[in-house]
């Protein structure tokens, strides 16, 4: 094959037609992080022996019986806090260094069982929460449009990988914004599913009532073709929602003329302002929609403060009962950044904690009565473009409102698609959020505007460098 990195979609179309082999794929993202991967450390762990043997076992079923799925022959990542069967999963963790599980979690099954080739265990920061740690035995993932910068977390290896071209999707998790922040600071998309919508069996906790797992591709439809093998009900996990999983990719190609999406301009323009770049994109992406015929609405919501607020401190607390025993006994053990989480989590007080709960529910109800007549609402995925790696505040999921945490705080469907670059060429992006268990409509919004902007067609400066060697 050339040395053009295709989408999970494009790949389909040519391993369908026997034009592109799974093993060629392979050994193509192979090659890749051996060219890149000392630089960005987006895997922790590699599979290479699995990946060959995966895509062989592939390519033979394909060529006697055709594809199963979309998916099949397609190399993938799996973030290192979702168990692998007989496969290290380390959680970025001195504690888990040597923790090899006994069973894949509840997504590795799935991504397995539609035939994808696992290329490694992509890296995150410890027991996805801190920050870039340093002081941990495995170094932090590096933004591949410039590897001095963050690629934001914690699903930071999966963004990183696919961003590069060494995979064409992976998985991440989400609490407060892990698959969406990586999403927008390396320039791919990443979607937080409908709470409950993918199950998180043989996943790490962070926060229980807060935790999401979900797919990151080059594309919104990318994302829907995993979303369509991730999506089910799982009696393994209790939050697991029980209903009929739609066609996720139904809606895509139909355009966005006559949906209503409401902004929040608040959000980015008051309640924390964004970079120029950043606005730009926002601002650019509004008036594509419209020209697309959207119906652009005002939204206004609780200020971003409150949403920070209430879903932070649910998260700080929620991750000093995951890990409290580990906390008691191997403190030492943790990385600076995350013992500094679980001592101030295990110092809140249950009455912050249940005032936190309450709040939440009025905020929920609040967005909920806000996008009765709208599809999407729409604002920043990040405040800026990627901060130099080592210039990241011990404290910075604190530092600042999120812009994600509040639809993790309502359970609501969120994306995060690049809407441009800015300073440094790094890239930006715009988040959409939808109604429960409306993922379609999601995609179908996301993927219009990438089909109608050329953003999709530049990847990262080192990749093109490799392909004008080769």
């Amino acid at each position: 094959m050339s040395d053009a990195i295709p989408t999970i979609a494009e790949a389909a179309r040519l391993i369908a037609k026997k034009e592109l082999s799974p093993v060629e794929l392979t050994r193509t993202c192979l090659d890749r992080i051996h060219a890149f991967d000392n630089q960005l450390h987006a895997f922790i762990h590699l599979t290479e022996d699995r990946a060959i043997a995966d895509a062989r076992a592939a390519e033979a079923a394909i060529t006697a019986k055709g594809p199963i799925g979309p998916l099949h022959g397609i190399p993938i990542g799996l973030k290192d806090i979702v168990d692998t069967k007989g496969i290290r999963t380390t959680c970025q963790s001195r504690i888990l260094a040597d923790n090899v599980p006994a069973t894949d979690a509840a997504c590795a099954e799935k991504l397995a069982a539609a035939g994808t080739v696992l290329i490694g265990k992509t890296t995150t920061h410890e027991f996805a929460d801190g920050g870039p740690s340093f002081d941990v035995p495995w170094p932090p993932a590096r933004n591949p449009w410039n590897p001095d910068h963050f690629t934001a977390g914690s699903s930071s290896g999966t963004g990183a990988g696919i961003a590069a071209g060494l995979i064409l999707g992976g998985i991440g998790t989400d609490t407060g914004g892990s698959i969406r922040g990586p999403a927008a600071l390396c320039g791919i998309a990443g979607i937080k599913p409908t709470y409950g919508l993918v199950s998180r069996a043989g996943v790490a906790p962070a926060a229980f009532s807060l935790d999401h797992i979900g797919p990151m591709a080059w594309t919104a439809e990318d994302c829907a073709l995993l979303l369509q093998a991730l999506a089910g009900h799982d009696p393994r996990d209790p939050a697991s929602a029980n209903r009929p999983i739609p066609d996720y990719t139904a809606l895509l190609g139909q355009g966005v003329r006559g949906l209503k999406i409401g902004v929040i301009h608040h959000f980015h323009e008051v309640d924390y302002p964004v970079s120029a770049g950043t606005r730009r994109g926002i601002d650019e992406a509004i008036a594509t929609f419209r020209g697309l015929g959207a119906d652009i609405r005002e939204v206004q919501l609780a200020p971003l403060q409150d949403w920070g607020a209430c879903g932070s401190l649910i998260s700080l607390v929620e991750r000093a009962a995951a890990y409290e025993e580990w906390a008691r006994t191997r403190l030492g053990d943790f990385s600076e950044r995350v013992q500094h989480r679980l001592m101030m989590g295990a110092l809140v007080s249950g009455v912050d904690y249940v005032q936190a709960v309450r709040r939440r529910r009025e905020l929920r109800a609040e967005l909920q009565a806000a996008m009765r007549d709208l599809d999407v609402v729409l604002t920043a995925a990040q405040p800026a473009e990627a901060a130099k790696i080592d210039a990241v505040p011990d404290w910075d999921t604190f530092a600042s409102p999120s812009f994600t945490m509040p639809f993790n705080v309502a359970g609501y469907p969120a994306i995060s698609i690049c809407s441009g670059f800015g300073e440094g060429g790094l890239p930006v992006a715009i988040q959409l959020a939808g109604k429960p268990f409306q993922e379609p409509t999601v995609f179908r919004i996301a993927d219009a505007f990438e089909k109608v902007t050329e953003f999709r067609s530049q990847r990262p400066a080192l990749v093109a460098a490799h392909a004008a060697a080769a």
